[in-house]
């Protein structure tokens, strides 16, 4: 049985630095999934799924492709779909 891989998105979630230490600030993430589509493909799948994010979800930092899929209509691709979780930081 193969081990098992560390979370990707935990390396890749970007800390900032704290102006009163000059140290790395403490953060809290949380995570969602969304699922964008597209005619034109995939990376425009992507880029809609995270601007309509953008309209409600403050903080984004990152995001992980978790699933693609596709309708074919008479024998060719008609529509993509991604899904994406997406990191934010909260608040606080």
């Amino acid at each position: 049985m193969a081990a098992r891989s560390r979370d990707p998105i935990e390396p890749l979630a970007p800390c900032a630095r704290s102006p009163d230490t000059g140290g790395m600030a403490d953060h809290v993430y949380k995570k969602i999934e969304i699922t964008g589509s597209s005619t034109a493909g995939i990376q425009q799948a992507i880029e809609n799924a995270i601007a309509k994010a953008a309209e409600s979800i403050r903080n984004m930092r990152w995001f992980e492709v978790t699933e693609t899929r596709g309708h074919v209509d008479d024998g060719k691709v008609a529509h993509w779909q991604v899904t994406l979780k997406i990191g934010f930081t909260l608040d606080g």
